[in-house]
């Protein structure tokens, strides 16, 4: 999605993406580190593990799930998988053995992506773009499996779905062989860039039957290769997954065998920039054959996004996520799902008028789903006859690991910590009529981090706007919080510009760092935010200069009544479109602030109409092109671009961006540093050649912490 990646570094979306594992290096163990003075340091956050993915085997009862460890000295990071027994019965160490229950690890090695291969414990997973089979540390290659970016096992087991890039435009030494060292790059038509990277290739999915040969009549592999291969896409330049965020939930074998649906915006160039019109499709397998024979269109009927499809065990019915308006890539997210047999659709998520972020069939009648409601994304049972249960609660948010028997393994975290593993009795879940079973945490990862240093207190706050509607605000307050001092005070604004302030974990926009340095922050759902109607959440398109700057200023003005906090050194600091508010907010605050902080934020909306990479979000969100005099939507969102107010600039701002952030040129936090100084206001420039709109790299992510912190020091302190 356009500028969704406000944080980039979110649990909600399971942790940013890390660098690759160094090529023939000795992997990153968990860091071992001191924590001075008790509260959280930018070396402490960088070494946390990041919990990712889970994934329960039904057969064995076994659990994988991944881990990643950065090293700052060597700017890298490794993902671990480990295998344990959520029973507390393993071959190996316990994880915590502090902990009640704890898991035991029965094995851990690298790699990424795994999947149970659905027999007798063997596991399924990538290392360095290469599929492994794994069972009792044995690991078995598979031939011909190599430069795969993800993977997905058929039911019966004998074909696989490999997701591999594809060339879709001809490179420079194509073209002109004789100059083979030559960098330019040729396009003639829109997407030629998309998030980071030049787009001259494209992610397609690939069919093989999967051959494994065993030793006797025993359960050991012997070999397993590719046999028999094809390309669904063959001959298009179409993604499968799409770019720059889809993964293999964008596609789905049927339970037998026959059938896969694909997720795939079947548009290229121009009309690929304007639209966000992708379906899902049916592809019909003729079983050891290999030959492609129907696409069936399912989602022809709707015009905006169509995702990540999912049969019911049964293979009566296929649900998937749904957003009704072209062009809207913020539209609520629906879970559908249709009968295969009748072809009857249903939008079964009505009852919560807000986004299902990701979901997973229970049984033959039951979905479980994440949604954000009030300030926190919690699980959801979702009947096909359209009942909702919560089967969640609680001051965190989660997302869904796996399904497996009556259990859901979730990934829960909050603004005090990051991901950890959790266990929800769903039978039980549901069978409760009053109230809300607790969850079974089976992982402690950073017990040891949390353990060094008093964490924040996290406050919700409910406040009036100025148009008489209530807004959740969070307030962070920093460790030791004594009500007789005065505090310094921070507005954060989010970004997205429609993503929650839920109660995130972020491993840059990290609260309990933020607060560490004795702010209090204050982190406001302002108005264009999922989780209080679909109302709230639109009402920012084509208004970026309206209510939802007047919900900042409510916030942050309403808090200052607080006699704690220190009216005279107020900042504020954002990111995408928090860094775009902060531009904006820098010519409108009227003195309140002393310091901003704009991290890859819009200061000229007008170039960035033209300089985005996906059409669509430009033309909705700003409601159309600034050359369109007589549109007054889009001249109303032009006539606020920050730009157009540095008369007014007098505080000083410190402009963060990445030279390969292709969402919004660095050129802007450029421009808007320049501006500043052109104006006789004190500013600092921070620019990353080798980053996107987020900062994955550990010493980026360290000079980003101490560089935030120095500048809120300098001017507030």
């Amino acid at each position: 999605m356009a500028l969704m990646a406000l944080l980039g570094t979110s649990c909600r979306n399971n942790g940013e993406r890390s660098e690759a594992n160094g090529e023939g290096k000795a992997p990153i163990t968990k860091p071992q580190i001191t924590i001075e003075g008790g509260r959280l340091t930018p070396e402490g956050l960088w070494a946390m593990g990041r919990i990712g993915s889970v994934k329960s085997d039904i057969e064995t009862g076994l659990l994988a799930y991944t881990v990643s460890y950065h090293s700052v000295a060597e700017n890298r990071s490794t993902t671990w998988i480990r295998i344990c027994n959520p029973y507390g019965e393993g071959q190996g160490d316990e994880v915590q053995s502090t902990k009640e229950q704890a898991l035991q690890v029965v094995d851990e090695f690298v790699g990424s992506e795994p999947a149970w291969f659905g027999c007798s414990g063997w596991l399924a997973y990538l290392r360095s773009g290469q599929l492994y089979l794994r069972r009792d540390k044995e690991e078995v290659k598979v031939e011909g499996a190599e430069d795969v970016e993800g993977f997905l096992l058929s039911p019966m087991r004998d074909k696989i779905i490999l997701i591999k890039q594809v060339k879709t435009v001809p490179s420079t030494a194509d073209k002109y062989p004789d100059l083979p060292l030559a960098t330019g790059h040729m396009h003639e038509d829109l997407m030629y860039k998309h998030w980071d990277e030049w787009t001259e290739t494209a992610p397609q999915p690939f069919v093989y039957e999967l051959q494994t040969e065993y030793y006797g009549e025993g359960e050991r592999m012997k070999s397993a290769k590719l046999g028999e291969g094809f390309n669904i896409l063959e001959g298009t330049a179409f993604e499968s997954p799409m770019k720059p965020f889809g993964g293999i939930e964008q596609l789905a074998w049927n339970p037998n065998n026959e059938e896969i649906a694909y997720t795939c915006r079947k548009k290229t160039g121009l009309d690929y920039a304007v639209s966000t019109n992708s379906n899902i499709y049916l592809y019909q397998v003729q079983r050891n054959k290999g030959q492609r024979t129907t696409d069936i269109n399912i989602t022809e009927d709707n015009k905006g996004y169509d995702t990540n499809p999912a049969y019911s065990p049964n293979g009566e019915w296929i649900a998937w996520l749904s957003m009704e308006r072209d062009g809207y890539e913020s539209d609520q997210n629906r879970l559908m799902v249709m009968n295969l047999k009748t072809g009857e659709k249903r939008f079964i998520s009505h009852y919560l008028e807000t986004n299902v972020d990701e979901f997973a069939w229970y049984n033959d009648s039951v979905l479980l789903g994440t949604a954000v409601i009030q300030g926190t994304i919690h699980l959801w049972a979702m009947g096909l006859d359209g009942s909702a249960a919560k089967l969640t609660e609680g001051q965190f948010d989660v997302s869904l690991g796996d399904v497996c028997d009556h259990y859901a393994y979730l990934l829960r975290h909050s603004m005090r910590e990051a991901n950890e593993i959790c266990q929800l009795d769903v039978a039980a879940a549901m069978a409760k009529i009053d109230g809300y079973i607790e969850l079974k945490q089976l992982t402690h990862e950073n017990d040891n981090i949390y353990n060094q240093i008093e964490r924040s207190t996290v406050v919700p706050r409910w406040q009036k706007t100025t148009d008489g509607q209530q807004m959740l605000t969070w307030i962070i307050y920093p460790p030791h919080f004594d009500p007789k001092k005065k505090y310094a005070t921070i507005l954060y604004c989010e970004g997205g510009p429609q993503s929650p302030v839920s109660q995130f974990w972020s491993f840059r926009w990290n609260f309990m760092m933020m607060s560490a340095g004795d702010y209090i922050i204050v982190a406001p759902n302002r108005r264009g935010l999922p989780g209080f109607g679909n109302e709230w959440n639109e009402e920012i398109s084509g208004d970026y200069g309206g209510q939802c700057m007047k919900d900042y200023f409510t916030a942050i003005d309403e808090f200052c009544k607080e006699p704690y906090v220190d009216k005279d050194h107020l900042g504020c600091v954002g990111a995408s479109f928090g860094g775009f508010s902060v531009y904006w907010i820098a010519g409108h605050h009227d003195g309140r602030f002393k310091a901003f902080i704009a991290h890859d934020g819009i200061f000229n909306l007008e170039m960035q109409y033209l300089e985005t990479e996906e059409k669509w979000f430009a033309n909705w969100d700003m409601g159309g092109a600034y050359w369109d005099k007589n549109n007054k939507i889009a001249q109303r969102t032009f006539a606020n671009s920050p730009h157009k107010f540095v008369d007014k600039w007098d505080t000083p701002i410190l402009c963060i961006h990445g030279e390969k952030d292709y969402r919004i040129l660095a050129n802007q936090a450029m421009a808007a540093f320049d501006a500043a100084k052109m104006r006789g206001v004190p500013a600092e420039l921070l620019i990353f050649p080798d980053e996107n709109h987020w900062v994955l790299k550990p010493q980026n992510g360290i000079l980003w912490q101490r560089e935030f912190r120095n500048w809120l020091d300098r001017w507030l302190k």
